[in-house]
C-alpha cells in the first residue's frame, strides 16, 4: 500500500512539473527580453554627484629642444617671473626657451574630493612646442570658475606619442603636444557641499524621453513603497528623501541606482558625413518605396604637351594644354524597399548595393519622400 501510494504521488509530481514547464515555455515569448534592461545610474545623473572643472597655466621643463621658440613672448615672460620668485634675476633678452613650453593644465575634481585627494591632470601645449615628451610640469595652481585655487599640479608627463623632425623629413605618432600626469594634482580646498544634508534629489536623464522618465518614476515609487518621486519634465525627476534616510542618503542611493529599467527612445538615424558612418536606431521603420541609385563619375584630366618647331623654321618651343574628359554612369534597376524591423531594414538597404556614402543620399531622399519614419540627424 505504501509503495503504490508513493508511486502515485511521484507520478502526480511529474505531471505537475511537466504542466508548469509547458506553461512556462508557452508564456516565455510574451514577456519582454530582460537583456535590454539597464540600471538607472547608467541612464541618469543624480544631483550632488558631479565633477568640477579646474584649469591652470604652467610651464613644462626638461624638453630635449622641442619647447617653444624664442618669439613666444608669454613663455619668455613666464620663465622670467618664475626665476625671479626663486630669487634669480635674469635678462629677458638672454633667455632661450627651447627646453621649456607653456602649457594649459586641466583636471576634473569630484564634489566629494577632500584636501589631500589626488587628481589626474591633462597638460596641453599652449605655444609652438613640437613635443612634450620627457618634460616635467612645474608647480601650477588649478582654479575653479569662481577664481579660487582648489588644487596644485606638478609631476612628470606621460605622452602617448612622439614627433621627430629632421632637415628633410618628419615622423610623428599620435599627438605629442598633449600629456598626462597621473595623480599629479593634490586638492588643497574642498567644495563646500554636504551630500547627506539634501532633503530632495534630482535625477537628470541622459536621453530625454517621456516614456523612460515615467518608467523611472514608477520603479522608484514601487521600490520605496510610496509617492516619493515625480517627473517635472521630459528629462527631470524630483524625489523627496524618505524620513528613514534623512541625514544618511548613501544607502538609499546604493539601492536606487541599481534599479533596472528598459529605456525607450524615439526612432533616429544619425549620419556622420565626415567619416561616412551611419547609425540606425532599433525602432527605425521605412514604408514600401522603390529606389534606384546609381553613381555618376566625371573625370577631367589636364595634360601639358610641348610643341617643337621644325628645323630652320625660326619658330619657338611652345607648351599647349590638353584636356581629356570622360563620364561614366552606373545602370541600376529599381529596388522595392520595406522594413518593419531593424534586420529587414538593413537587408533592404544592403540589397541596393550602395556604399555608406551612397546610403546617406538614399536615406535623405527617403526622408524627403516621407518613407523614412525616423528623425534624421546629421553630425
Amino acid at each position: 500500500m505504501t509503495d503504490s501510494y508513493s508511486r502515485g504521488l511521484a507520478q502526480i509530481r511529474v505531471r505537475a512539473f511537466s504542466a508548469i514547464l509547458i506553461t512556462a515555455l508557452v508564456l516565455l515569448p510574451l514577456f519582454p527580453h530582460t537583456a535590454q534592461a539597464v540600471r538607472i545610474k547608467d541612464v541618469a545623473t543624480f544631483s550632488g554627484v558631479r565633477d568640477n572643472q579646474l584649469v591652470g597655466y604652467g610651464l613644462v621643463v626638461g624638453l630635449a629642444g622641442t619647447g617653444d621658440k624664442k618669439d613666444s613672448a608669454f613663455t619668455m615672460r613666464s620663465m622670467v617671473n618664475m626665476l625671479e620668485k626663486m630669487g634669480v634675476r635674469v635678462d629677458l633678452r638672454q633667455m632661450k626657451p627651447k627646453n621649456v613650453a607653456a602649457v594649459m593644465v586641466t583636471a576634473r575634481m569630484p564634489v566629494s574630493a577632500k584636501p589631500g585627494t589626488r587628481l589626474d591632470v591633462t597638460v596641453s601645449s599652449l605655444g609652438d612646442s613640437t613635443s612634450l615628451f620627457g618634460g616635467v610640469l612645474i608647480q601650477a595652481p588649478l582654479k575653479g570658475l569662481d577664481g579660487r585655487v582648489y588644487a596644485i599640479a606638478q609631476g612628470s608627463l606621460t605622452v602617448g606619442g612622439y614627433s621627430v623632425t629632421g632637415n628633410q623629413a618628419q615622423a610623428q605618432k599620435n599627438i605629442a603636444t598633449v600629456g598626462q600626469v597621473p595623480g599629479g594634482a593634490i586638492v588643497e580646498r574642498a567644495v563646500p557641499f554636504e551630500f547627506n544634508d539634501q532633503s530632495s534629489l534630482t535625477l537628470n536623464m541622459n536621453a530625454p524621453d517621456f516614456s523612460t522618465t515615467n518608467q523611472v518614476v514608477e520603479r522608484i515609487n514601487k521600490a520605496l513603497g510610496g509617492n516619493f518621486a515625480r517627473s517635472v519634465d521630459i528629462a527631470t525627476v524630483v524625489m523627496e528623501i524618505p524620513a528613514d534616510f534623512r541625514g544618511n542618503i548613501v544607502p538609499l542611493m546604493a539601492s536606487l541606482e541599481n534599479i533596472e529599467i528598459t529605456p525607450d527612445t524615439a526612432a533616429k538615424v544619425v549620419v556622420d558625413e565626415k567619416t561616412g558612418t551611419i547609425i540606425l536606431g532599433r525602432d527605425v521603420r521605412i514604408s514600401r518605396v522603390a529606389v534606384a541609385h546609381g553613381n555618376l563619375q566625371v573625370i577631367v584630366q589636364e595634360n601639358l604637351e610641348v610643341s617643337q618647331p621644325g628645323p630652320f623654321s625660326g619658330g619657338t618651343t611652345a607648351v599647349t594644354p590638353s584636356t581629356t574628359m570622360g563620364a561614366r554612369e552606373e545602370q541600376r534597376n529599381l529596388n522595392i524597399l520595406e522594413g518593419a524591423t531593424l534586420q529587414e531594414l538593413v537587408d533592404a538597404l544592403n540589397s541596393v548595393g550602395a556604399t555608406p556614402r551612397d546610403l546617406i543620399s538614399i536615406l535623405r531622399s527617403m526622408k524627403a519622400a516621407g518613407a523614412l519614419h525616423a528623425h534624421l540627424e546629421v553630425i
